[in-house]
């Protein structure tokens, strides 16, 4: 079993042995054919040959009888007619008769030559003849049988008879010849083949022959052998036993000749089967080679190796194998723009932040020697504002025009882009020390610049990880240049920092209450203070500002100051300052009606679409009108995209409730702002203020502020009043509202609704 089982997995394993069999197989199944074929023609052949023979056997026996008969007639008639022999038959003259018919019979070699009379007396037979069938003779001559077979006892002859006439007939004179072995065996040479030829009664028939002139021969089993019989009807003188020329043939001698013929058909077909393994084997092995050879090859190719196959041939295979050649180039070429793609940068052609990890560790696997290499990690200052105010077009051919000043500063030094506006250059200080370096990246990338027809003055910010002082792994020499460069930007832009290791301790302290912060809402740490603004003309609160306070359990209370930019920086501004807005509401809803809630907006908050959901939401949640939320932006939401800015701050009129400009005076002040939208308040920046008791200049400018704000018809609220001499001034310069502690520092709900009962009780005793 097991020797057919590998038979059989070699066979269905192999293609050569599959084509080898195949090939085989059909050869054998042709050479059969062609053998079944030739012996199929060659039994027919021979059966129509013998039927032929038979046939032809027949006609030259009924030939040679007929000669026959017309001899022994002619004889018969000559003696039958000689005067002397009719003188004795009429006398009855024996001797004589007898002596005629000898003469006669020795003359011719007769068989037998005798006289019937017509009353049935026989003279001169030779030998005993019985009377029966000397009555059955002379009956038969009397009815005018003159030819055929003779049944005389157990022998045939060939007879013919004549009649002896005196003038009338007496008798009639028989001559015959013996159908002995002898005489058939004649018969038989006359035919091609032995057709072993016998007259039988019909009686003497084998079953299953019937006798006829033109029936086919008959096949019968004689001896185990295949014989063909045909049983002719012959001219016989008794006609109610009539003879039969029965020839045979034997059909399995008659193929057997043959058998030669067909054993060298079948040795040839044998040969040529083998020939045809053989070829087969060969020719299967030449079409497999190449195929084992491919496979072998695609194998290599699937490991990820370059292969080749050898192209031996002009026709198919050879075909196949320049196409598998051509196929395997190609493959490489794209594995390699697929690497290409996977490794750098689309826009710039740069290596990415993969290449770049993968340089470093091959870099600090190198001994370096005396020479101090190091990772400046780059981001653009301001980038931001070339996109919103150029387009992103502009953006990313900036990007372009900064990695080429890269590449061209590093001079063959390792240069990525880690995404956005991020770059980093491997730099080692064997040019110059590496604040040199630093100092003269961050002048070459600040020069000016066309693109797409606007000027533009980039500039960037650089942290500095020293390879293997700030890290041993590419990981953390990134992260370290990251918070390297996080540094620069805090301190000013366009500057350069170092790596410190106090600076990743701020960052897991920033991180760590980054995790906090986030859970501050859902922990229930957060809470809103509530500072007052005073109407100066109308002698009562007003509003209320909102100011968030953070409270946490270890920390304890957490500085707006510390937690604020933290949570504009990660995001988190979005949630809380959602929290802030319907917290506010839902505490003012319980005001008098005239008293407002301030709520200050984040330039984060104020990018985010769903602000005006979250009012709208507010609102509806706390059934505040629209008219008593006052919200707080400064001037720095302009610096972005006015027209985006004035667009949403146009929808948040639309809604009804009321805008602020915080901090007005400092930072990117304008006085286009306040010509672009209709502010319903200015706060005066506290600075002011706090000057308004030393410097004149400072007055003029709260002057300044009233004057333009009445002109438009905003409300103006001065920040930061802590003194009584501060707030006759404003009062004096014409402000509306003031806030500080002087009136009340920022107070708890419950505070709120204290100073809002005591206010009405004192306008009420009032």
């Amino acid at each position: 079993m097991n020797l057919i089982a590998r038979l059989r997995r070699f066979v269905l394993g192999s293609l050569s042995a599959k084509l080898t069999l195949f090939y085989a197989a059909l050869f054998a199944a042709a050479t059969i054919l062609v053998l079944g074929g030739a012996k199929v023609g060659i039994t027919s052949y021979a059966e129509r040959m013998i039927a032929g023979e038979m046939e032809a056997g027949g006609k030259v026996f009924d030939r040679v009888a007929a000669t026959r008969y017309d001899q022994l007639g002619d004889a018969g008639r000559v003696l039958a007619a000689d005067f002397g022999f009719r003188s004795a038959i009429a006398t009855d003259d024996k001797p004589t008769i007898e002596s005629a018919l000898d003469s006669l019979r020795s003359r011719l070699g007769l068989s037998q030559a005798f006289f019937v009379s017509s009353e049935g007396q026989v003279a001169g037979y030779r030998g005993t003849l019985s009377a029966k069938d000397a009555e059955t003779l002379r009956a038969s001559l009397d009815n005018g049988a003159t030819r055929g077979v003779l049944l005389l006892g157990d022998r045939r002859f060939n007879a013919a008879a004549a009649s002896v006439d005196v003038p009338v007939t007496v008798g009639w004179l028989v001559l015959g010849n013996a159908l002995d072995a002898r005489e058939m065996a004649n018969l038989s040479r006359l035919s091609a083949i032995e057709l072993k030829p016998r007259i039988v009664s019909a009686a003497e028939l084998p079953a299953g022959v019937q006798p006829h002139a033109t029936a086919a021969a008959t096949e019968r089993s004689v001896s185990g052998e295949r014989v063909l019989i045909r049983a002719r009807p012959i001219q016989s003188f008794d006609a109610a036993a009539p003879q039969i020329l029965l020839l045979e043939h034997s059909l399995t001698r008659a193929l057997a000749a043959y058998t030669p013929m067909l054993w060298q058909l079948a040795a040839c077909g044998l040969i040529g089967v083998l020939i045809a393994v053989a070829g087969s084997w060969l020719l299967a092995r030449r079409l497999s080679r190449p195929i084992a050879a491919l496979d072998a090859a695609a194998r290599r190719v699937s490991q990820g190796e370059y292969a080749q196959v050898a192209v031996e041939t002009s026709d198919e295979i050879g075909t196949l194998a320049a196409s598998f050649n051509r196929m395997v180039d190609d493959i490489g070429e794209r594995e390699r723009q697929i690497t290409h793609m996977a490794l750098h940068d689309s826009l710039t052609g740069l290596a990415n932040r993969t290449l770049l990890r993968e340089h470093l560790t091959t870099v600090l696997s190198r001994d370096s020697g005396s020479t101090k290499r190091a990772l400046f990690c780059l981001d653009l200052d301001n980038f931001k504002v070339v996109n919103d105010t150029l387009g992103h077009p502009t953006g990313d051919a900036l990007l372009c025009e900064i990695a080429e000043r890269l590449t061209a500063f590093a001079n063959g030094g390792f240069v990525a882009r880690l995404g956005g506006d991020e770059f980093a250059i491997v730099i080692d200080d064997s040019t110059g020390s590496l604040d040199r370096s630093a100092s003269e990246l961050i002048r070459a990338v600040a020069k000016p610049c066309h693109v797409n027809g606007h000027r533009i003055v980039p500039g960037t910010s650089i942290g500095i990880a020293v390879l293997g002082v700030d890290g041993n792994d590419p990981v953390a020499l990134v992260k370290n240049a990251d918070l390297a460069l996080y540094r620069a930007k805090h301190d000013g832009r366009g500057g350069f920092r170092f790596f410190e290791s106090a600076m990743d301790a701020e960052a897991q302290a920033r991180r760590q209450m980054e995790l906090d912060l986030h859970d501050a809402i859902q922990n229930g740490e957060l809470s809103l203070m509530y500072q007052p603004l005073f109407n100066l003309n109308e002698g009562r609160v007003s509003a209320f500002e909102a100011l968030l306070r953070w409270n946490h359990p270890v920390r304890g209370s957490v500085s707006p100051v510390d937690f604020i930019p933290l949570a504009e920086d990660t995001g988190l501004i979005i949630p809380i300052g959602e929290w802030v807005i319907r917290e506010a509401c839902r505490t003012a809803r319980s005001w008098p009606d005239h008293v407002r809630i301030a709520v200050n907006v984040s330039a984060v908050q104020f990018r985010n679409p769903g602000l005006n959901s979250v009012i709208l939401q507010a609102l509806s949640e706390s059934g505040l009108p629209p008219g008593r939320l006052e919200l707080e932006i400064t001037e720095s939401l302009f610096i972005d995209n006015v027209e985006a800015t004035l667009s949403s701050l146009h929808s948040l009129r639309a809604l009804g409730v009321r805008v602020a400009l915080d901090d007005f005076g400092t930072g990117y002040s304008s006085l286009s702002y306040l010509r672009s939208f209709p502010f319903d308040k200015i706060k005066i920046d506290r600075s002011f203020i706090m000057d308004l008791l030393g410097s004149d200049s400072a007055t003029a400018i709260i002057k300044s502020i009233t004057s333009l704000a009445e002109a438009l018809g905003m409300e103006t609220t001065a920040e930061g009043v802590e003194h009584v001499e501060q707030m006759d001034i404003l009062r004096e310069q014409g402000c509306s509202h003031i806030q500080g502690f002087y009136f009340s520092r920022p107070i708890t709900p419950e505070a709120v609704t204290a100073m809002l009962a005591d206010g009405a009780r004192e306008q009420a005793a009032a």
